[in-house]
């Protein structure tokens, strides 16, 4: 407890106990990640492409949980090893869509299960009701701060 009491109590802080499992979720992730040459950033994009073909660099930017320009030195990256592909000219306005090569759907199988195997592991003490009631508590939390706390 803080010796002021204006403090937060760390011990009983919700919002400081999602950052931390937040922190060692993302630590077991880079450590199952790393032997396949990925970072989570890295899975993320190509988890994303997976899921919606041709997002924006904004787009998976957002999705991802990075800058614009953090995303865009990837993606040069990505297409220069071969995992994704865009088109030299945007198609419609600026907007140039990346897609995933079969190179990168493959790596991405891989990294797939190993951040499954992260998943089960975290999830593992836990009952399907626990479980169920840990996702309707945190989208509840995630729908509530960007509401702004209004409950619609």
């Amino acid at each position: 407890m803080s010796q002021d009491g204006a403090g937060v109590d760390l011990e009983t802080s919700l919002g400081y106990l999602l950052k931390e499992a937040s922190s060692v979720l993302r630590a077991a992730m880079e450590e199952v990640l790393r032997p396949l040459g990925m970072s989570v950033t890295h899975y993320s994009c190509l988890e994303l492409l997976a899921q919606r073909p041709g997002l924006s660099n904004s787009e998976l930017a957002r999705g991802a949980f990075v800058t614009r320009q953090s995303m865009n030195v990837l993606l040069q990256a990505l297409e220069r090893d071969g995992y994704v592909t865009r088109p030299a000219a945007a198609p419609v306005g600026k907007v140039l869509p990346t897609r995933l090569t079969p190179r990168g759907q493959q790596s991405l199988e891989k990294a797939s299960a190993a951040v499954r195997s992260v998943e089960v592991r975290m999830l593992a003490d836990l009952t399907e009701a626990e479980q169920a009631g840990a996702f309707r508590v945190l989208r509840g939390m995630i729908r509530s701060l960007r509401d702004g706390g209004d409950g619609a």
